[in-house]
């Protein structure tokens, strides 16, 4: 074990992990030299600022926050710049309004708060949307930065806030606790990139084998996890790396989770039509009112290109 580099990777916690749980599992990172270090985040301000820090290489993030940072707009102090760069695709993400067993519709929020990473995020932009479309004005209700997905369902299971933004498992877990699904981003994005892998652009530039050797192993992890002859012991995986699943929760995860609507991207593409999605609701909601078009701005698709041949 000696003789692997270290790659220190950070990710939100969720069911789009299972790949690279998958390559630790299957030695899949170790067969390329690497030794992979999972940490998850419990924000995506302490992700950027960690990044920042330099404590990460490898970064697991929503292609919104790569490009909030390179416009001056994340949602961490002034000055604090993580530097992505997005790699590749990951999933194309289909986020639920998970609500209070008493709020059934839109309406029944007014008044009520409402759980976000932060509020400044694309994640935070698609409930405006999705509020707007229904009937719902942003100052109808209040806002509440509480962080990652576990902590955002954890409050309003708590009964801190009355609703959140989730993604898979958090939805299904939260469904079967008796929880409302309001609604989901699905039906009102054709698409919408959700997650992709970034890396700090110094770090990509220093060591291009190593990330090279990164997405081999995180390919052959996706490779196996959507394996149809192979889903049992995927779904095994996922329980085993995530307890707080209820077995009986774990077909409509895995379901979701291979789904290209809702899940991992095959081949780990980007989503062109979908990051346009992105920037157009960044345009329209985040701050300084600039227009974004460019998606190229934020990439650097070169490594993808080189380990897969793809132009």
């Amino acid at each position: 074990m000696s003789d692997l580099k270290t790659v220190r990777v950070i990710a939100f916690p969720g069911a789009p992990n299972l790949p690279t749980f998958a390559a630790i599992e299957q030695g899949f990172f170790t067969a390329e030299g690497i030794q992979v270090e999972l940490a998850l985040t419990p924000s995506s301000v302490a992700q950027a600022e960690k990044t920042a820090a330099g404590e990460f290489d490898i970064v697991f993030t929503a292609y919104d926050n790569v490009v909030a940072y390179e416009e001056g707009q994340g949602a961490t102090a002034a000055g604090v710049n993580p530097d992505y760069v997005v790699l590749m695709g990951a999933t194309q993400l289909e986020l639920a309004i998970v609500t209070a067993p008493d709020v059934k519709t839109y309406q029944d929020l007014k008044g009520r708060s409402i759980a976000l990473d932060a509020l400044t995020t694309g994640f935070a932009f698609v409930l405006f949307e999705m509020m707007a479309k229904n009937g719902l004005r942003r100052d109808d209700v209040s806002f509440a930065a509480v962080g990652a997905t576990p902590q955002r369902w954890q409050s309003v299971k708590a009964g801190e806030h009355a609703a959140t933004l989730t993604i898979e498992p958090f939805t299904s877990i939260a469904r079967r606790a008796g929880f409302n699904v309001l609604d989901v981003s699905s039906n009102h994005f054709d698409s919408y990139q959700g997650g992709v892998v970034a890396a700090r652009r110094c770090y990509a530039a220093e060591n291009p084998e190593t990330v090279e050797a990164f997405l081999r192993g995180y390919f052959k992890g996706l490779e196996w996890t959507l394996d149809a002859k192979r889903r049992d012991a995927a779904a095994e995986l996922l329980k085993s790396r995530m307890p707080d699943i209820q077995p009986a929760a774990v077909p409509s995860i895995m379901a979701s989770l291979l789904s290209p609507r809702s899940g991992l991207t095959p081949g780990s593409k980007i989503l062109p039509d979908g990051m346009r999605t992105v920037l157009d609701l960044r345009s329209r909601y985040g701050k300084g009112g600039k227009r974004l078009t460019d998606i190229s701005k934020y990439l650097d698709l070169s490594f993808f290109e080189a380990v897969t041949g793809a132009k």
